[in-house]
């Protein structure tokens, strides 16, 4: 079992609670509905949680921890700023909020684009490269080689919300790749 911290388990299930009383208050076709769209965003937040557990001893909020990992796949840890937040699917403001606050950690630093001079590159730094390395470690251990689901819920948890995600205009398909001659 996987406990939040500080916290005790309640002897019912307030959601199935709430789809009882949603369809005893006449919105029976709605229940079902509810049910799922309230146990995923709680769900979330369990989920949260344990991350930001595991990454309190870095020191780092999971929105600094997704930056500085989506920098540490580039292939010159560094990324235009508009990219970071095509990529993160966060707000620009966002983006620089977290820049900002890795910034004066030393973890990242601003560069001025190469070749685009309305651009601004987001780099990263060596501390900030080992930073994430341990983070991803620890995650890793603590959290997603463990998530709470066997892996054929886990494997049929990720089909389900890619479709839902892909149907939602969240993403589309990639064009099928030719095969190499």
């Amino acid at each position: 079992m996987y406990m939040v911290a500080n916290s005790t388990p309640l002897t019912i299930d307030p959601i199935a609670e709430a789809r009882r009383q949603w369809a005893e208050h006449g919105w029976g076709e709605a229940a079902d509905g509810m049910a799922a769209v309230t146990s995923i965003m709680r769900v979330q937040q369990l989920m949260l949680a344990r991350v930001e557990a595991t990454l309190k001893s870095f020191r780092l909020s999971f929105a600094r921890y997704e930056m500085l990992t989506l920098l540490s796949f580039t292939k010159d840890g560094a990324l235009p700023m508009t990219s970071a937040s095509v990529r993160l699917q966060v707000h620009p403001t966002s983006v620089t909020n977290t820049v900002d606050r890795l910034e004066r950690d030393g973890l990242v630093r601003r560069a001025a684009h190469p070749t685009d001079g309305r651009a601004t590159l987001i780099v990263l730094e060596d501390a900030g490269r080992e930073l994430v390395a341990q983070a991803s470690a620890s995650l890793n251990e603590e959290v997603f080689v463990r998530p709470g689901l066997v892996q054929d819920d886990m494997t049929q948890l990720i089909h389900i919300l890619a479709r839902f995600r892909r149907n939602s205009g969240d993403f589309i398909d990639p064009p099928v790749q030719p095969n190499p001659l």
